[in-house]
């Protein structure tokens, strides 16, 4: 069970913070003026890099980086997006948007090559130095 929380406790947490955004009314979303546009596409980009990246986690577990678990972690952020955007319909002043799942899942891609790239170079970071210390 504790391998379990460790490997998918991320996914789950990031999508519960989704959730509980997307379930706020818009008329309790205050307005930022000329940066609220930047905010909150902003705001998608980093929530779903993040999920992205925790997907890739829980799917890669354990394992050296491999590339074949980043389609999966993306088809996943991109159904999290889609569900997301169709949950938001139901949300008192808010509204679905194609473009918002367009930037979930640009933000999903992202964090998945990311998580990615960094698991990898620590990787070798760390056979570099198991190298030199012998």
């Amino acid at each position: 069970m504790k391998n379990w929380f460790y490997r998918w406790g991320p996914a789950i947490l990031f999508m519960a913070i989704i959730f509980i955004v997307s379930s706020t009314p818009g008329s309790d979303i205050p307005g930022l003026g000329a940066w609220d546009f930047i905010a909150k596409k902003g705001g998608h980009l980093i929530g779903y890099a993040l999920l992205g990246a925790a997907y890739r986690h829980a799917l890669n577990y354990g394992n050296r980086a491999r590339k074949r678990h980043h389609i999966p972690a993306m088809c996943m952020t991109a159904l999290y997006a889609a569900s997301d955007e169709w949950h938001q319909t139901f949300t008192p002043g808010r509204s679905g948007s194609f473009s918002d799942v367009g930037i979930d899942i640009a933000g999903g891609i992202i964090g998945i090559l990311v998580s990615g790239w960094a698991q990898k170079h620590f990787a070798e970071q760390n056979k570099a130095r198991s190298v030199y210390s012998d």
